[in-house]
């Protein structure tokens, strides 16, 4: 389901589904609280907390919920600083987080770190590219396309598990890439 969220935020969300349930009490899927208030995630490990924020954000993001989107992006963020350690899947997610408040300087800041810690994986081309795609830059669009192409097939048979679970994200930056250059990965 993430990844289908995924996928309409950074195809600028032309789909709307039905609004997610309210999440007062996460540890207790059946519970509902007051709409708005925060989920209870005191007793979650940093990397439940920071991936339950996530969730909410993206359904709401994809609900065009831009009221919780603006309560949660904050704490979502604040969860993610919290984060021990953070992988390419986790540093991605912040980075959606960032491009959904159009924070671009913040989500080129982790495409960065993502491509520095791990060359050549495909999600920092994806965040590059949605950046200069919001950005009306062009070229360096272009730049991106053309790098994620030159690393699609190493990458994919890397077997990292977040390609698999953002399977959707990768296929459709990689058809809109061959489309604009014209090239195969």
């Amino acid at each position: 389901m993430v990844a289908l969220a995924v996928v309409i935020i950074l195809k600028g969300g032309a789909l709307r589904p039905a609004p997610a349930p309210e999440m007062a009490n996460p540890g207790n899927p059946g519970a509902t609280g007051p709409a708005g208030q925060p989920p209870d995630i005191s007793s979650m490990s940093p990397e439940e907390r920071f991936n339950r924020l996530f969730d909410r954000v993206m359904r709401a993001a994809e609900a065009g919920d831009t009221g919780t989107v603006a309560q949660f992006s904050p704490m979502t963020l604040a969860a993610y600083g919290m984060l021990p350690d953070a992988n390419a899947d986790l540093r991605f997610h912040a980075a959606l987080v960032r491009l959904t408040i159009a924070d671009y300087d913040g989500a080129l800041a982790l495409a960065d770190t993502i491509l520095a810690q791990s060359p050549g994986h495909l999600f920092g081309y994806v965040i590059r590219g949605e950046v200069a795609d919001r950005r009306n830059r062009m070229d360096d669009l272009t730049q991106s396309y053309r790098d994620f192409l030159q690393h699609y097939q190493t990458e994919v048979r890397s077997g990292r598990p977040e390609y698999t679970d953002h399977n959707p994200v990768v296929d459709n930056f990689r058809t809109r890439a061959e489309a604009s250059t014209g090239k195969k990965p």
